[in-house]
């Protein structure tokens, strides 16, 4: 992985975005013709059809993005629609697809931390990239994910830092498709103006992890309605990819793996258990080392609750879920580490911070 810096207008952008990274991109819309057609019976021509009901959705909640998906989409020698297809993966894939993810926030030390591995399918390892990118008239920002795609997970030059769980779900309505709204939460000055866009409104159903460099963290349960609030526990949240919120579970009906349940029991006992034992003397001046979190991200306990995943041949095919990257963010310092592949066998390790170009 490599660190791409793009700026200028969202043309530009999404033209250096397209043309640096065409080979990731055009071997990503392979994987997920692929996958529609796994877990949808969908190819990519449908998919594309498919896509195309979200575009007066996003025409009327963020019109400048699809100026540059149209830059990443001449960038690559494709068409507008291929791009928002990848862009809308979830919104078309997930209400088959079995998630993975396990995320946390946490206040410690006077900082604010956010963390999480995302687990997808290990034919994107090699397809991942690492985009810093200065947008008109909008924060800077650093964003960890999928090549062709507008963000993922990352922090801002604001301190504004956002995770991501999949949810598996039929549920699919009227909103900002998943990652288009991660990318407008990237995009916003303060905290209030991020939540603002999962208050509007996400079409399919996800957790997104909002949190700042100032100590506010949230757990927001999208979907088209009202998104449900978790309020940090002992400074923490913790999630996987299950919904629990009341206002979530009220509205919206999930199918999640069993594993989810596990996994977010060990991780909330990992939690309790840095949270309960005192700084050590490998601690920084923060109270807490990067390194230790990426340990919590790459516990090995037995069974289904192992948080760092690896391959499983027990698992059908089009179910396999690998940890692919990790990323611990300190958002009072504005500074993300990274890790390509398991954290606890990293292909690759980078410490970035995003700044205006």
């Amino acid at each position: 992985m490599q660190l791409t810096r793009l700026s200028g207008s969202r043309l530009e952008i999404g033209r250096e975005h397209g043309r640096q990274h065409r080979e990731a991109i055009l071997a990503s819309i392979d994987v997920y013709d692929r996958l529609f057609h796994d877990l949808a019976g969908l190819r990519w021509h449908e998919a594309r059809r498919d896509a195309e009901r979200f575009m007066p959705m996003i025409e009327s909640r963020f019109p400048a993005i699809l100026e540059e998906m149209d830059g990443i989409a001449q960038g690559i020698g494709g068409e507008l629609t291929d791009v928002l297809t990848l862009n809308c993966r979830s919104e078309i894939s997930l209400t088959r697809a079995s998630g993975g993810c396990s995320a946390f926030s946490l206040a410690r030390g006077g900082h604010q931390w956010l963390a999480q591995n995302w687990d997808w399918r290990a034919d994107q390892l090699d397809h991942l990239v690492v985009l810093d990118v200065q947008a008109p008239g909008v924060p800077a920002f650093i964003s960890i994910g999928e090549a062709g795609m507008v963000a993922k997970i990352g922090l801002n030059t604001q301190g504004i830092g956002v995770g991501l769980n999949a949810i598996r779900s039929a549920t699919c309505g009227e909103g900002l498709p998943i990652h288009l709204a991660l990318r407008k939460m990237l995009e916003s000055e303060d905290f209030d103006n991020a939540l603002a866009v999962a208050q509007d409104g996400v079409c399919a159903p996800a957790h997104l992890l909002l949190a700042d460099g100032d100590g506010r963290a949230l757990g927001l349960e999208v979907h088209p309605g009202p998104p449900g609030q978790l309020s940090p526990r002992r400074g923490a949240i913790t999630h996987t990819n299950h919904l629990v919120s009341d206002a979530a579970t009220h509205w919206v009906e999930d199918f999640p793996k069993p594993d989810s349940w596990s996994r977010l029991t060990r991780l909330d006992q990992q939690i309790d258990h840095l949270v309960a034992a005192p700084p050590s003397a490998d601690d920084d001046a923060t109270g807490l080392d990067p390194d230790r979190l990426f340990d919590l991200l790459g516990d090995h306990s037995p069974g289904e609750e192992s948080l760092c995943r690896h391959f499983d041949p027990s698992v059908p095919e089009a179910e396999r879920m690998e940890t692919l990257f990790s990323v611990v963010m300190d958002l009072t310092d504005k500074v993300l580490w990274l890790r390509h592949g398991k954290p606890c066998q990293p292909l690759a390790s980078m410490q970035l911070a995003p700044h205006s170009h």
